[in-house]
């Protein structure tokens, strides 16, 4: 299958939180690919190595390096200009930069708020800047956002992760809408919706070794790139632990909650365990 057309040779990539795990992933595979590509992440010795790692694939010269906090609106207009000034264009944008931890209900409310400014406003704020101008290109481009299962069925516990991978959603399905509803338009946005996968954050939560349940970030970008080309706008990937076909059912049972005036959450509660279950088990 052929590659969406925003990802060609000598094509710009540009991936936030690209110092690590995914976004990191992400850039070698566009670099393999011969594409142009910028690496936005907080400033520090892993995006340098980042860099220096990419640029041995795909060359230094076609490879930038820029520190962002996609918090930030005038970070991300700041890399919108780097990028432009250095490569001229921009065929694929990846609101890959997130953080997690710490974000329980009635928690410390300085955490809900670096977490919603990163994961949250990290993608409004890169799709406000960058998608008028790959409109404005008149070339086929393509805007991912990461975003999360947690985001979708809403398990108790981290609640401002859950909140903000949510708000990604959301805004994302908007900005699908919104491109498919101008004239001409080449952009397309894209919903990415990644399982358990071995990253940096997992490594932050004290795990040293790949989980044998975990995917890496390269079998992520695998799945990625055929479902850009086919047109995804959803892509929901599995992991070593949980199939596609798991994913759907516990999806299917979240929104059901309002369909059938069930309690909230009422996956994890005692009375609905065993109805649970039993939809868990059929084939």
């Amino acid at each position: 299958m052929a590659d969406h057309p925003a990802i060609a040779a000598n094509r710009v990539a540009v991936i936030t939180g690209a110092a690590s795990g995914i976004g990191l992933a992400a850039a070698r595979r566009f670099a393999e690919l011969r594409m142009k590509v910028c690496l936005a992440d907080l400033p520090g010795e892993a995006l340098e190595r980042a860099a220096e790692e990419v640029g041995g694939i795909g060359g230094s010269k076609n490879v930038l390096a820029v520190p962002t906090d996609v918090g930030r609106r005038e970070d991300v207009e700041a890399l919108k200009d780097k990028v432009l000034a250095a490569f001229g264009e921009v065929a694929v944008l990846m609101n890959n930069a997130g953080t997690e931890g710490g974000g329980q209900l009635l928690g410390d409310p300085q955490r809900w708020q670096a977490i919603l400014q990163t994961n949250l406003w990290g993608v409004i704020n890169g799709v406000q800047v960058f998608a008028p101008v790959m409109v404005e290109q008149g070339t086929p481009c393509a805007i991912v956002s990461t975003g999360s299962k947690q985001g979708i069925t809403t398990p108790p516990g981290d609640t401002a992760y859950n909140v903000s991978k949510a708000g990604v959603k959301v805004v994302t399905e908007a900005l699908a809408h919104e491109l498919r509803n101008r004239p001409d338009c080449k952009v397309t946005a894209h919903l990415l919706i990644p399982g358990f996968v071995f990253t940096g954050l997992t490594r932050a939560r004290g795990v040293t070794e790949k989980p044998a349940g975990a995917w890496t970030p390269e079998q992520v970008v695998d799945l990625l790139l055929p479902a850009l080309a086919r047109g995804d706008f959803y892509v929901l990937c599995p992991d070593n632990e949980t199939t596609r076909a798991m994913d759907e059912k516990r999806i299917r049972w979240a929104a059901e909650d309002i369909i059938e005036n069930r309690p909230a959450l009422s996956r994890w509660h005692p009375d609905f365990t065993e109805a649970f279950r039993k939809v868990m088990e059929e084939r």
